[in-house]
């Protein structure tokens, strides 16, 4: 049995799945790295995500240290986020999918993508 973060897992692959899952926390990562982001900006770019979910899975990268969410005392306030050493270090595995989604499934690359 593995304990990480207060949950209780089988498999190491486990823990990276539970970090990992969830249909846009990928997307979200993936353009992150690119540099930080605006809640509005990830909105844009995540085409399809709901405020609700965006802000849930938003929470859930940061409660598992994967980005840092900063807020500035603005009027409105200004939140921003981008990933910790932790979410950078994702990056080749999003980058292996990416490489095998063109490579064995065919799928066609645009700009930005």
């Amino acid at each position: 049995m593995i304990e990480w973060n207060e949950k209780n897992y089988h498999c190491p692959v486990e823990v990276s799945m539970d970090m990992l899952s969830g249909k846009w926390k990928c997307l979200m990562l993936w353009h992150l790295h690119d540099g930080t982001k605006r809640y509005k900006e990830l909105e844009r770019i995540v085409p399809g995500v709901s405020q609700k979910m965006l802000s849930q899975q938003l929470r859930e990268l940061e409660r598992d240290g994967l980005l840092i969410k900063t807020i500035f005392p603005e009027v409105p306030p200004r939140v921003e986020y981008s990933l910790t050493d932790l979410g950078k270090s994702a990056f080749p595995i999003l980058e292996m999918m990416h490489r095998w989604s063109v490579d064995q499934l065919g799928v066609l690359v645009t700009s930005g993508n």
